[in-house]
């Protein structure tokens, strides 16, 4: 990672372990903690007031995000969900109650005062199926294929690598699974010198990938079915979005995935007398020619 990178990302750790201290010292005894200070376009009014009034008060003050990824996800009962950066852990006490007893609902988060303020609201909450996870969203501390949704609230836009977010969330989803995210995205027309001039990196604004960027790095990371919903405005030419999008359940997701983890070209053991086909329905020589490796003697 490089210097300018890693102080990125500091500079957001800073920004929302402050925001989770502020949530944790600034309760009083009659009113519960003042919401973290957001304009009109963040924060817990995108909730409904009935989702609201049934989660701890420092849970929904600890909101900071773009949208109610949980609204779109479609989560049903006995499903495993991932949120992406769930920073006091509204996404993931609303999942839980959604996927109910025999599903779960993970969070990950980098910061350690986010994760002991959401751990906390589960305690208060009374959820049994949630659990936090210390990490990153470009390399996530779960096994290959067990997540069945994954969720995030404009965080993706934080990140310092979306290439390594895309592919991380893509090798965590089981085949069939899906994503729903709200985040910021950039109108195309849109450089990204343009972008930093409408807000900074940590006000989620000048790190946004523009709608076609977006869509380009799901579907390089092995998605399919992407969809791209502006819900509104939040600077101009800058939106608040609903970002879809599933993992194949063909054979060419499960191609995709080994020729990431430890095959070349598509094969196992490329260029070798013992090379195979990683998708067991190509021959050797189709699976290079899909591919388009170079190396396909």
């Amino acid at each position: 990672m490089s210097e300018q990178s890693t102080d990125l990302r500091e500079t957001v750790r800073q920004r929302y372990a402050a925001a989770a201290v502020k949530v944790t010292e600034g309760g009083s005894a009659c009113c519960g903690p003042e919401p973290v200070e957001v304009d009109e376009n963040f924060g817990s009014t995108l909730y409904a007031a009935d989702e609201r009034d049934t989660l701890p008060a420092e849970a929904v003050a600890a909101s900071l995000g773009c949208g109610n990824p949980t609204a779109v996800a479609e989560l049903r009962e006995g499903e495993r969900v991932l949120d992406l950066g769930s920073g006091g852990g509204i996404d993931v006490l609303l999942s839980a109650r959604r996927v109910g007893p025999a599903g779960k609902a993970y969070g990950l988060d980098m910061t350690d005062e986010m994760l002991a303020l959401a751990l906390a609201n589960a305690e208060k909450a009374g959820a049994r199926n949630v659990e936090f996870l210390k990490g990153t969203i470009e390399a996530i501390p779960l096994p290959a294929s067990t997540i069945d949704v994954v969720i995030s609230n404009c965080v993706i836009n934080l990140s310092v690598d979306k290439p390594a977010v895309f592919a991380e969330t893509f090798r965590v989803l089981r085949p069939g699974g899906r994503i729903g995210v709200s985040d910021v995205v950039a109108d195309d027309a849109l450089t990204p010198e343009q972008r930093a001039e409408r807000g900074d990196y940590v006000g989620c604004i000048a790190g946004a990938l523009s709608f076609s960027e977006y869509r380009a790095g799901l579907e390089a990371a092995g998605f399919r079915d992407v969809e791209i919903t502006p819900t509104h405005s939040v600077a101009h030419g800058m939106h608040s979005a609903i970002v879809r999008a599933t993992k194949p359940t063909t054979s060419v997701a499960a191609s995709k995935a080994r020729h990431s983890d430890d095959a070349c070209c598509g094969v196992n053991a490329c260029c070798t007398a013992s090379e195979t086909s990683a998708d067991p329905a190509m021959t050797v020589t189709e699976a290079k020619g899909a591919s388009g490796c170079g190396c396909q003697r």
